[in-house]
């Protein structure tokens, strides 16, 4: 028991720093989290920033403030500001390299906080994944899939990648194809589609919209539809209209031509 109180007091420094330590990591993480949700919640309500900004800055704020109290818990044991500039210096070939991935995706999230090719709520397709924009932070960005699926995109590959951006634009264009059996009424058809597109109320009149015939299948005229529409009311422009003329030609007796299965008999 002596050899023990005589080693705890040898060794008390050491374990007063390191409850020093552990109490400023305790604080300091919470303060670094408590900093950055406090700027997302100004930033939010704040009708002259940008939420994506937003996200952003309170990213930076809670890593700057993690890299102090990482500084200071490394003061407690002695290791100096000056001296740990020194040792990385020393180090800074191993490290770029072991990190370059790290710190490509570091530069890219500020390239993509610059220009800004999406935002929060922006649906987007980025180098094949495809959701909602729900956060943007030093390294990586957050998609949400319309079934609420998380998706991860580190930051270099969404900065080097092809961005197809559905909600950059305020409109969109909703093409639709119907197909009717060459013995319809081409004329009656048309007609039909350009009378439930003046009704629909996501159809914008100005472009006004577009019905053609646009190919002559194996079995099918083809008749494309192009109408505008807000971009918000794209789905429900697109599924609706598609319903509503599905039941319109049903009534009016407009055939909607699909594949059909023969069965041939052979003979013994």
């Amino acid at each position: 028991m002596d050899m023990i109180w005589d080693f705890a007091m040898d060794q008390s420094d050491l374990i007063i720093n390191a409850v020093k330590a552990l109490l400023v990591l305790i604080v300091g993480w919470s303060i670094a989290g408590m900093v950055s949700r406090l700027i997302r919640k100004k930033t939010i309500a704040s009708a002259k920033i940008d939420d994506t900004i937003g996200s952003f800055v309170a990213s930076v704020a809670r890593w700057v403030i993690l890299i102090i109290v990482a500084i200071t818990v490394l003061g407690l044991f002695g290791i100096q500001a000056t001296s740990l500039v020194a040792i990385l210096g020393a180090a800074t070939l191993a490290i770029g390299m072991a990190l370059q991935g790290t710190l490509s995706d570091l530069a890219a999230g500020f390239m993509l906080i610059i220009f800004r090719p999406y935002k929060l709520g922006q649906y987007v397709d980025i180098a094949g994944a495809a959701g909602t924009v729900k956060d943007i932070n030093l390294f990586v960005t957050e998609l949400a899939t319309p079934d609420n699926v998380q998706i991860i995109v580190p930051n270099g590959q969404a900065w080097g990648a092809v961005i197809t951006n559905f909600s950059h634009h305020e409109t969109r264009r909703c093409d639709l194809t119907f197909g009717i059996d060459y013995g319809d009424d081409i004329e009656k058809a048309k007609a039909i589609i350009l009378q439930l597109a003046a009704e629909n109320e996501y159809v914008m009149s100005d472009p006004e919209p577009w019905v053609r015939v646009t190919n002559l299948g194996d079995s099918s005229v083809d008749i494309t539809t192009r109408l505008w529409c807000e971009a918000a009311d794209y789905f429900e422009l697109k599924f609706g209209l598609t319903q509503s003329v599905k039941e319109a030609f049903d009534k009016e007796g407009i055939t909607i031509p699909y594949p059909h299965t023969v069965e041939v008999k052979r003979q013994a």
